[in-house]
């Protein structure tokens, strides 16, 4: 199977449903809760889409150059940015447009608590911050000094864990009360994507190098790691988009960036108006 034709069928064709489901949502007028309106949901969704490409392209560049995974030459066009084929950053778009398409239908349907006289619980958000702290602590310890069977979920969880501290640090108590929207996202997103990604190992689209894994496979095909990186992606946006659309986020910017930010929003809504 192709790349691109993997992700034709299998990422494309339900974001087009999705982006459908959404626009006759909208047609109706049923809109997102007043509480998660703090920006354009879209925009909120193709900024994402940028940090993503940023964030992920390094990385996943040190991957395939270090031989954690590859790809079939045959199966892909032959075009690269870096090590990395051209398809590989069309998925990080497609994934990113998906699971946000998915959260943004569920957000018009899971019930989502107000904030008014909601408890912050900084003490709570300073423990799970420095829970995760250690938990990366760990596995930057062991991609210095530790077995390659563990290099890919290491390289994993050094990666993505510092944004997930810094969104919890900053709004825990924000992700906790839309929980259900959030596990509701994530949790069918995640399990969705390692099924299609186990079809892709099996038909040799990528490999995933044993050596750098457990060799624990989820599913038939799915080495664990692979499940593990498609729930982290999607803890980072589901996250990210939350704190950004809950309008509670703007009270709690630092004073040095509140006139910015209002002086930025004030500009681009005016622009788009």
């Amino acid at each position: 199977m192709k790349y691109f034709g993997f992700l034709a069928r299998f990422v494309v064709i339900p974001l087009l449903i999705l982006r459908f489901l959404i626009w006759r949502d909208r047609k109706r007028g049923k809109d997102l809760p007043e509480h998660l309106q703090s920006w354009p949901e879209d925009a909120v969704l193709l900024a994402h889409v940028i940090t993503a490409v940023t964030y992920t392209t390094p990385w996943d560049n040190y991957l395939v150059a270090s031989k954690v995974w590859w790809y079939d030459p045959d199966l892909v066009t032959g075009k690269t940015i870096g090590w990395v084929p051209i398809e590989e950053y069309s998925f990080f778009v497609l994934q990113t447009l998906m699971t946000g398409s998915w959260m943004q239908y569920l957000a018009r349907r899971v019930e989502t608590p107000e904030a008014e006289g909601q408890h912050t619980y900084p003490a709570a958000r300073l423990v799970a911050t420095a829970a995760l702290a250690t938990l990366w602590a760990k596995s930057m310890q062991g991609l210095v000094s530790g077995d390659d069977a563990d290099r890919y979920r290491n390289l994993i969880l050094g990666w993505a864990l510092p944004p997930i501290m810094l969104q919890v640090g900053f709004g825990g108590d924000i992700l906790w009360r839309h929980r259900k929207l959030i596990a509701s996202s994530i949790l069918p997103a995640t399990a969705y994507l390692g099924a299609t990604d186990s079809l892709a190992i099996g038909s040799g689209t990528w490999t995933i190098n044993p050596e750098k894994t457990t060799e624990t496979e989820v599913i038939n095909n799915l080495p664990f790691e692979e499940l593990l990186f498609f729930f982290v992606t999607n803890v980072l946006l589901v996250f990210g988009v939350t704190l950004v659309q809950a309008k509670e986020s703007e009270k709690r910017l630092p004073d040095a960036l509140k006139a910015p930010y209002e002086q930025f929003k004030k500009r681009w809504i005016d622009k788009q108006s």
